[in-house]
């Protein structure tokens, strides 16, 4: 019993004895991480100058807070008498074998992918993306991962490692979208009647583009009714565009023109969009050429 309090006792003295070094310590890493911080604003604004894109001026802001702050550790280890670690750490490969090594195997990974995506990235802040099945307007993009919020409200972020790997979609890279919806006619109809004037009606809808065309075509033949599906393209670049609206007028004026016309059409159809449609072009923007 006497050993383990003489050994506690002993500790304690050591913590007492230590606890300016850390202190100290603790004050050098944030002041070389307080540096970085000051250092990723001023390369901000001479990238924003020269033109840079976002994605870029982002990722060696973050880069260069990240490479402070490791400096930090290092320095902040020697001064508590940790000088075997941080040569370790020096030793093992410098700020690579750190990254690669930092906490867990996927965050290496990330920064990785990340490093790499800043000079491919086919896509912008603002840019409605989907990767694997998360699709949303990108806020933001840093060096491990790439916020999206979802059109239900939802603030996902995607690790760059994923983005890296997986197929990306970029809806937003030429501003046009295709929607498209189905409906079934019967089999005593004249269905090449049906799609022609679907088709006229649809190209008179407001925010519906001629080119691409509108395309009115035979899905399938279900055992019930032919079914049809109508397609058509907008600009979600255009001033007041609202997806959801503009399909839902074109949908009503095809129901509109079917019940004139006296075609008979099954309410036993599938109403389809291609994807998840954000209500307006709000957070888009054009990628300049």
């Amino acid at each position: 019993m006497e050993i383990l309090i003489e050994s506690l006792k002993e500790m304690w003295e050591n913590i007492i004895r230590m606890t300016p070094r850390i202190l100290i310590a603790f004050i050098v890493f944030f002041i070389f991480h307080w540096i970085g911080r000051i250092l990723g604003k001023i390369i901000v604004r001479v990238f924003a100058r020269g033109k840079f894109k976002a994605v870029h001026r982002n990722f060696f802001r973050s880069l260069t807070v990240w490479v402070m702050s490791i400096l930090g550790i290092i320095i902040a280890f020697g001064m508590i008498g940790l000088e075997g670690v941080a040569a370790s750490l020096l030793a093992g490969g410098g700020v690579t074998a750190i990254i690669l090594g930092f906490a867990f195997r996927e965050i290496g990974e990330n920064f990785l992918a990340g490093f790499f995506l800043a000079f491919s990235r086919p896509f912008e802040v603002g840019h409605l993306i989907q990767s694997g099945d998360l699709q949303g307007i990108v806020r933001s993009v840093e060096m491990r991962s790439t916020h999206i919020r979802t059109a239900d409200g939802r603030d996902i972020y995607i690790p760059s490692s994923q983005i890296f790997k997986d197929p990306l979609v970029n809806y937003t890279q030429d501003g046009l979208r295709r929607l498209s919806f189905e409906v079934g006619i019967d089999y005593q109809d004249d269905s090449r009647k049906a799609r022609r004037v679907l088709w006229e009606k649809t190209k008179k809808v407001d925010m519906v583009l001629d080119d691409p065309p509108v395309m009115v075509n035979i899905k399938s033949m279900e055992p019930n009714f032919v079914l049809l599906e109508v397609a058509f393209w907008v600009d979600t670049f255009q001033e007041g565009l609202n997806m959801i609206n503009v399909k839902n007028e074109v949908m009503d004026a095809c129901r509109k023109v079917l019940e004139e016309e006296k075609f008979t059409f099954s309410s036993n159809v599938i109403n389809s969009i291609s994807v998840v449609d954000f209500p307006s072009n709000q957070g888009l923007q054009r990628t300049s050429s």
